[in-house]
């Protein structure tokens, strides 16, 4: 064993990942599981969990697998007792990614809408990490994991409903760092910025390359977020690297968060508004600042 798998301690520990079956939920899974950690993962994608566990392969961790809503307290529930059940009651590691959003206009929302934001990307946690509580005091020991967006640390017109949800997340994170640090049981939370899933990129316009080069000047790092990225992340908060890490938000955003609407424009360098050859391009173009 090298001196960084000493240093991480994961070997042998057991991680419950919920939305582990695709997107940044299947990079934290394989990061994890390729590190030692004994897996259980839900999502309600059963083909994506099956693929996560012939990824990892025949040679890599225990890994239980069950296909449901994370949204079902009960089914939710129930998976944590299956996992008891195939890791002796065992729980060091929980990373919770389960989450989305629509755009449209707050005005243009309703009661129905809000309800099916607020259980998509924060009641179903609330369960959740409730359930992760007892099984990690019972070791002295734990980490949770909630990916959250960089959406809980700014503005997001047209997302209101859903900033809010991963904002409160956030907050409950910070919260619950107190309440459950004397007990050894370390919360944090990860909240990256653009990283093109498949649904993202079927909904964004224009081509790779368009999109390529918006990402150059909105993103200091001058590219889009990786899965692997947001997996390494997971990997630090997990591991005993972090040990004294608790009550805290890291930012795998390319400094797309730090930036607070600085734009790299090429040939121009950093403006926090648009170079006037492109206010001129614009305005030529018969269009006003008015629409």
């Amino acid at each position: 064993m090298g001196h960084l798998d000493e240093r991480a301690g994961l070997t042998g520990r057991v991680g419950i990942v919920v939305g582990g079956g695709g997107g940044l939920g299947r990079a934290c899974a394989l990061d994890l599981g390729r590190a030692g950690v004994r897996l259980a993962l839900c999502d309600k994608d059963a083909e994506g969990l099956a693929d996560v566990g012939a990824e990892l392969g025949a040679d890599g961790p225990e890994t239980l697998t069950g296909a449901l809503d994370a949204r079902d307290p009960e089914a939710l529930e129930h998976f944590f007792e299956r996992a008891d059940e195939a890791f002796g009651g065992r729980l060091d590691i929980l990373v919770n990614v389960v989450g989305g959003t629509f755009r449209q206009p707050f005005e243009g929302t309703n009661p129905r809408g809000w309800d099916a934001l607020i259980r998509a990307n924060f009641t179903w946690l609330l369960a959740s990490t409730q359930l992760a509580i007892p099984r990690m005091r019972a070791a002295g020991r734990g980490s949770i994991i909630n990916l959250t967006s960089i959406e809980a640390h700014r503005a997001a017109p047209n997302f209101a409903v859903y900033a809010a949800m991963k904002a409160g997340v956030t907050s409950l994170t910070r919260s619950l760092a107190l309440e459950l640090a004397p007990e050894g049981i370390r919360i944090n939370t990860i909240a990256p910025d653009y990283v093109p899933t498949p649904n993202l990129r079927a909904s964004m316009a224009g081509t790779d390359e368009e999109r390529s080069f918006a990402d150059q000047i909105s993103i200091p790092m001058g590219r889009a977020g990786t899965y692997e990225d947001v997996g390494g992340c997971a990997l630090f908060l997990a591991s005993d690297l972090s040990s004294f890490v608790t009550g805290t938000s890291i930012h795998p955003d390319g400094g797309a968060w730090a930036s607070s609407g600085w734009l790299n424009w090429p040939d121009q360098g950093y403006s926090n508004h648009p170079p006037l050859d492109v206010v001129r391009g614009y305005l030529s173009g018969g269009l006003s600042a008015g629409g």
